[in-house]
């Protein structure tokens, strides 16, 4: 490895979180979103000698990227979440079959896309970019609509910088940003806000876990939201109603019962690794639940059905 290898290659890694973050925005999947950097920095290096200047390596990287994801998104689907494919259901409707991975909008870990030793307000603005509301709802936009809002609102880039990394003019990055927020708006993601991290919201997800390991129903029903949602992918079926919530967890759901939990951060938001009984002792992954906290009440309870996502979370592989 040459000396300007030797010198670059710190910078380029430095950039890896944010590359992430952006990509995750792009696709809604965390394990398409690292493929895509990885392919990025793969590139990157193949190209080094391209790199123009001193200051413009952060611009390059998200211009190869940019690519990189408008690649991946000629074939493939849009992500949705369970709550985009049709109404609410009751606690005992059948759960119907399960769709398929690259239909769903996926969680990520906040380690990997957040600053978390940065500025606080720019943790808490990265946090609330990588909701699963807000990234589902970029998953309605054109790729390149998608593009331009990322960088234009999220990252904060300046007009003629998405214009020079889109090879097009201002008036044209402009004109994509206004159809963009039109089609945001139509969303109406301003029911999505959620409380912060604070000693409340910690000592109400030790009510929560306390409750869900006791399996003490009126007591986990009493911290929801009259209204509050489940949704489980890789199943279409979701229900709304902390009354249809409890009447799941003694029904459908009571394989729940005798379950562990670990805490993590998903999408900005408090996280937990489920565990279920294990017939061979212990406890096994089962689900990874992300949840939205608002007005001091958990408003949605997310049961992502992979146990393959635990490892990206830091979570281990069975509990003894």
């Amino acid at each position: 490895m040459s000396t300007v290898d030797v010198e670059l290659e710190p910078r380029i890694e430095g950039h890896r979180r944010e590359l992430t973050g952006y990509c995750y925005r792009m696709l809604g999947s965390g394990f398409e979103a690292e493929d895509a950097v990885q392919e990025t920095m793969v590139r990157a290096w193949r190209r080094i000698d391209q790199l123009q200047g001193e200051g413009a390596l952060r611009a390059w990287l998200y211009r190869i990227a940019t690519n990189v994801c408008l690649d991946m998104l000629r074939s493939s689907q849009r992500r949705a979440r369970p709550m985009d494919f049709g109404p609410a259901s009751t606690a005992d409707a059948i759960i119907g079959p399960e769709v398929a991975e690259h239909r769903w909008l996926q969680p990520i870990a906040d380690e990997r896309v957040v600053p978390l030793d940065g500025d606080p307000s720019e943790v808490a603005a990265a946090r609330e970019s990588i909701r699963l509301a807000f990234v589902a709802a970029l998953q309605h936009l054109p790729p390149r609509q998608r593009v331009v809002l990322i960088l234009r609102e999220v990252l904060r880039w300046h007009a003629s910088e998405v214009a020079e990394l889109l090879d097009t003019s201002v008036p044209s990055v402009n004109s994509a940003l206004q159809r963009a927020r039109a089609t945001l708006a139509d969303r109406d993601l301003s029911t999505t806000r959620v409380d912060p991290i604070d000693d409340e919201q910690r000592a109400l997800l030790a009510r929560y876990v306390d409750a869900f390991e006791r399996y003490d129903i009126p007591a986990f029903v009493s911290l929801l939201h009259e209204d509050a949602v489940q949704s489980m992918p890789p199943y279409e079926l979701w229900i709304r109603g902390r009354e249809e919530m409890g009447k799941w967890l003694v029904g459908q759901g009571i394989g729940c019962r005798n379950s562990r939990v670990l805490p993590t951060m998903a999408n900005g938001c408090p996280a937990f690794g489920s565990y279920r009984t294990s017939p061979t002792g212990g406890h096994d992954p089962f689900s990874l639940q992300v949840l939205e906290v608002r007005d001091g009440r958990i408003a949605a309870i997310h049961n992502f059905l992979y146990p393959e996502l635990f490892p990206t979370f830091g979570l281990p592989a069975h509990l003894d």
